[in-house]
């Protein structure tokens, strides 16, 4: 076992690059860096600061090696050599050197015509795109011939021959006649390059033009056609980007993670206006994107004004690295503000949205739970594998009818069978962390003498809501069960800071859109909602009860017993007498008399029910409403299964 702190005193300070292999002397990543030492140096040292992806990189590392760069903008194109040549899996790869569609049109030709091309050349041929797969390309030849009268045939235009259909079909000026001049052809040409510079105005005016003139002479298949070529230059070209100049071509870049996959979102803006874009879902240890962009222009160089960014640590090799290979200035931008701004966090919101949506609903479900579970014990550097989470919220209104709830969620998943909820027996006023370490401490005792299947499992993560004033209290529930053995973690709302039990003074931050953050927000949340829902239970049934208790003749017990059969007091206010008569102990004239104080409708005269019920109430040697309240027979205190509280 190679120790690569002793290795890491050898490394120089140069730029370079280095490259990862596994046991198998296979290279498993290749990375850049302006000083070899530093860059290498932050993966061996403070592992738990790491990012999933590095950290399940690191596992397969056996060794490393590195090769010295003259400069940073040497050590990106030497990356991109060895990336080509190794295809490292923890990469990102341009899979399949893809390449895609330009249109080429070489107007030292006496007779230009539109080309499709893929590789572009320095031969002084004028070209547009790139065309991506949310633009059909074969959509775009079909406007340019229809609107304009341009050749797309393979004819030697020396030799006079006899023009084709689409000359007949006002399709083309046919040139191949020798009746055209190349100044009049080219005139023509320059509408097209006018139209694929961004100036739709003409293809529109020419379409529309005939499908009027069709729609005259009444041929409406024709005119129906031409109407479908509008709606397709509408979804082809789009519209003109706010406070961007006409004469703008910019490509985007934007890069999202979730620390186990990642996606890169392109989008490319032509002329002013945005024609396109694209979504790459990689899987990768790093999250700088230079060597990816510049991958990208190797394959389809740039045609680009600027490159806008925010993925990049060092923006000033990769704009040296695009503009070698432009034979141009391309500016590589990081945008704070404007419409550049505005265009990127576009970009950055379709990765994110790939990201999400990608794989089938299983993976995606398995990513968000099992896979969460997973990143949290490597982000957090915990002994045990997290599968068993319990949260607990205290929730009350300046300290009355105080509750407390307990979720659980196994393998990244809500266990709903085994929530729990409390009632706080043992604090008086608004102290919420009082209420915290009683409920741990009775929570924490169940352990060892409950027979409750959620009560006896021990628990793998403990989650309470709050900073470090509620995870000390936390603590001392642990001391005062014996229970420290349980990893504890409080989730402060307002930055998301982590703090551990076991590192109670250090705050941890989760990377923002890591699933190990969301899946801890999702079981916060949730302890959250249950404990509310329980608590304006309670309060309504307390509410509830002290409605009904407030009628005269009607104590405690009755009100109970009213309340666990029937719900609240105003769904008791719309039973019948009937009904209400049904439970033991409450007559007909009981009912009338109690729906009649509800404020229920009834047939009665209220004097007469009263009197009824007050005669029946003496004859039947009832209890005094004062003697009724006196009574309790609501069981307290014992931890029971979810639905009923503690």
């Amino acid at each position: 076992m190679i120790d690569f702190k002793a290795k890491l005193k050898d490394v120089p300070t140069d730029p370079g690059v280095y490259l990862m292999s596994d046991e198998a002397g296979e290279i498993i990543y290749v990375g850049k860096a302006k000083n070899l030492k530093n860059r290498l140096r932050s993966y061996f040292v403070n592992l738990a600061t790491r990012a999933a992806k590095v950290m399940a990189m690191l596992e397969h590392v056996a060794d490393f090696r590195y090769i010295i760069c003259a400069s940073e903008v040497d050590a990106l194109l030497t990356e991109n050599n060895l990336i080509k040549k190794y295809s490292p899996r923890y990469n990102i790869l341009l899979k399949d050197d893809k390449a895609y569609p330009f249109l080429r049109i070489d107007m030292r030709e006496d007779f230009p015509r539109i080309e499709l091309v893929r590789k572009l050349k320095n031969d002084g041929a004028k070209y547009f795109g790139p065309y991506m797969q949310s633009v059909n390309i074969k959509d775009i030849f079909d406007l340019i011939h229809t609107a304009f009268k341009v050749r797309d045939c393979n004819r030697d235009m020396s030799k006079p021959s006899r023009p084709c259909l689409n000359a007949h079909l006002s399709r083309c000026l046919a040139p191949c006649s020798g009746k055209v001049s190349s100044e009049e052809y080219k005139a023509e040409i320059k509408k097209v390059i006018d139209f694929l510079r961004g100036n739709d105005k003409e293809v529109e005016r020419v379409l529309k033009e005939k499908m009027m003139a069709f729609a005259e002479e009444e041929n409406f298949e024709v005119a129906l056609a031409y109407k479908n070529k509008l709606k397709l230059l509408d979804k082809l070209v789009r519209k003109q980007v706010s406070a961007l100049p006409k004469d703008f071509n910019l490509d985007l870049f934007a890069f999202e993670s979730n620390g186990i996959i990642s996606s890169i979102g392109m989008l490319a803006v032509r002329g002013g206006k945005l024609v396109g874009g694209e979504n790459f879902v990689v899987s990768c240890a790093d999250d700088d994107i230079a060597s990816y962009i510049y991958q990208y222009y190797k394959n389809n160089p740039p045609l680009a004004d600027e490159v806008i960014t925010d993925g990049v640590e060092d923006m000033i090799s990769l704009e040296q690295a695009i503009s070698a290979l432009a034979s141009r200035t391309v500016r590589v931008v990081s945008p704070k503000q404007g419409v550049r701004k505005q265009l990127l966090e576009l970009a950055h919101s379709n990765a994110y949205d790939a990201m999400t949506k990608y794989g089938t609903q299983e993976q995606r479900r398995k990513l968000r739970t099992m896979g969460a579970v997973r990143q949290l014990k490597e982000l957090l550097g915990l002994k045990t594998l997290p599968n068993r989470i319990e949260a607990y919220d205290i929730s009350h209104i300046s300290g009355t009818d105080k509750v407390a709830s307990m979720v659980v969620f196994e393998g990244g998943e809500p266990k709903k069978a085994h929530y729990r909820k409390f009632k706080i027996k043992t604090v008086e006023g608004n102290n919420d962390f009082a209420c915290m370490r009683e409920t741990l401490t009775r929570r924490l005792t169940e352990l060892s003498q409950s027979k409750d299947e959620s009560f006896s499992t021990v628990p793998d993560l403990l989650l309470i809501d709050g900073g470090k004033g509620q995870l000390a209290y936390a603590k001392e529930a642990q001391a005062l069960t014996g229970r420290q053995d349980i990893e504890i973690l409080s989730l402060a709302k307002r930055e998301e800071e982590v703090f551990l039990g076991s590192q109670p003074t250090t705050p941890l931050l989760l990377p923002k859109d890591s699933v190990a953050l969301q899946l801890l927000q999702r079981v916060r949340d949730e302890a959250h909602r249950f404990a509310i829902t329980f608590h304006r239970n309670l309060r309504s049934k307390h509410m509830s009860e002290s409605a009904l208790r407030s009628i005269p003749g009607v104590g405690e017990k009755t009100a109970a017993r009213l309340i666990k059969q029937f719900g609240s007091a105003e769904q008791i206010k719309h039973k019948t007498a009937e009904e209400l008569s049904t439970l033991d102990g409450i007559s007909i004239n009981k009912a009338e008399y109690i729906l009649k104080a509800l404020g229920a409708d009834s047939d009665a005269a209220p004097s007469d029910i009263e009197a009824g019920f007050i005669d029946e109430f003496a004859s039947e040697g009832e209890y005094t409403h004062a003697e009724e309240a006196s009574e309790d027979n609501i069981p307290k205190g014992a931890d029971v299964p979810s639905g009923e509280e503690t």
